[in-house]
């Protein structure tokens, strides 16, 4: 049986004790209460929460590093050693900053902090202050029960994540990669959350837990089309505002083809596996959306990582309307799944056509991790250990964190941020979304498992 308040965890050695379950609350509440909103183009100021956290490490014990790519852009990173001096180090990174929240819009002030009917609010409750004290309060036990890691473990913190991370993870992985020597592999957000796959008519229902082995590469593209400028009255068949809505038309509506990634493949697998549903993904006729609508609820993990994607998102041209402009621009949000950077480069030359340049605005590699390596069997390890009836699964991100900056380290990238949450607790609509918040339980299963794994990996 799993602990409440301390004790033995359940193989037999030495738990967290309370403290740490009420650190853990109370430092999501405070990191809440620290305004990092990040509005993009270097407005955030991360300091005070960098600040909050290197202090409660450095009274524990443990030399913070505040590291700052501009003035009030901070970053804290701070070892751990391990008992293993032979063991390669291990990452765990999570970030400070926040996206914006409008106040008038949520039922509390979203920088309140408020902790309510067993329940934290506020922005980053979910994304990702949660985790940051998980971090933060694993480190305090630690120090305060005399406990180590087997293997060195890295803790950072980072800046900018919410907008390009060239003040956070870019910053560090550049011109701070010493800090990070030895470590192979590194978590962080998405994953090892509460997910309630049901099936159709829900007449199966599973606690699934999916943990992250991969992530889609970042391709954001600006497009520019070029014309004849002219008044608006006369006939133009050089039209730049045409041209362009032509090709970004043509791009909202490409069906990109199916390509399953290995990370993809085993999730495929695993949930047929645990549904009973037949899958002969290697079968020439095979069809992956019609597995996906067999697996019901528990698709939305997989259906948005079975392909590449182009979704058309800004529009900018002309500055009068009788005046036909000479250029017009627009932005799409494209994702490219591991192994697919050429093909989607090809077929963006295809689909912009003639007059129509394309380029990348902003670019992050895919990631792909093994599903098939220790660190991964830890981590489905850890989590059933404290939810016996649990079952964790591989899955790929949609997006993307600061493991693609990791990444450039050699660091190979998990999302595991362990939250056991209730039936209709809509994790994934809560990132960036109103009312954020996180139960006070699922903070107490989180630190528990997060401590269990950096123990045991």
């Amino acid at each position: 049986m799993t602990p409440t308040r301390g004790g033995n965890d359940t193989t037999g050695g030495p738990a967290l004790d309370g403290q740490a379950l009420d650190e853990v609350v109370r430092f999501t509440s405070d990191l809440i209460r620290i305004d990092t909103t990040n509005r993009g183009g270097g407005s955030c100021w991360e300091r005070p929460a960098a600040e909050y956290v290197a202090e409660r490490l450095s009274d524990a014990g443990v030399e913070a590093h505040l590291l700052e790519a501009a003035p009030g852009r901070t970053n804290v990173v701070a070892r751990v050693e391990g008992h293993d001096r032979a063991a390669p180090g291990l990452l765990v990174h999570g970030h400070l900053d926040v996206v914006p929240a409008e106040a008038a819009d949520w039922s509390v002030h979203p920088f309140s902090g408020e902790i309510r009917d067993g329940v934290v609010w506020g922005r980053g409750a979910i994304d990702m202050k949660n985790m940051d004290a998980m971090m933060v309060a694993v480190v305090r036990a630690w120090q305060r029960l005399g406990l180590r890691p087997r293997r060195d473990v890295v803790f950072a913190f980072t800046a900018d994540e919410e907008d390009s991370a060239d003040a956070g993870s870019s910053f560090l992985a550049d011109r701070h990669a010493d800090l990070f020597a030895g470590c192979t592999e590194g978590v962080s957000e998405s994953g090892a959350f509460t997910y309630y796959g049901t099936t159709p008519g829900a007449e199966r229902v599973r606690r699934l837990y999916p943990v992250a082995a991969g992530e889609r590469g970042t391709a954001w593209l600006r497009l520019t089309a070029r014309g004849r400028a002219g008044h608006g009255s006369k006939i133009n068949h050089d039209n730049a505002v045409s041209r362009l809505a032509a090709a970004v038309a043509r791009i909202g509506e490409h069906r990109w083809p199916v390509r399953l990634t290995p990370t993809v493949r085993s999730a495929l697998t695993e949930l047929a596996q645990l549904y009973g549903v037949k899958a002969e993904l290697d079968a020439p006729d095979f069809d992956v959306d019609a597995l996906l609508a067999e697996l019901g609820s528990a698709a939305d993990l997989i259906a948005p990582t079975v392909r590449n994607s182009t979704n058309p998102t800004m529009l900018d041209a002309g500055y009068k309307v009788n005046v036909i402009p000479g250029s017009a621009t627009a932005y799409v949000d494209g994702r490219v799944l591991p192994g697919c950077e050429a093909e989607f480069e090809a077929t963006l030359d295809a689909l912009t056509g003639p007059g129509v340049e394309w380029e990348y605005h902003h670019r992050e590699v895919p990631l792909s991790a093994p599903v098939e390596a220790p660190a991964f069997a830890a981590m489905r390890a850890a989590v059933e250990r404290f939810d016996p009836d649990g079952h964790v699964v591989p899955y790929c991100m949609a997006g993307g964190t600061d493991a693609k900056q990791f990444s450039r380290l050699g660091i190979t990238g998990y999302g595991f941020s362990p939250l056991k949450l209730p039936p209709g607790f809509d994790y994934a609509a809560l990132f960036h979304g109103v009312d954020e918040r996180v139960p006070v339980e699922a903070l107490h299963f989180g630190v528990r498992v997060l401590d269990h794994f950096l123990r045991e990996v």
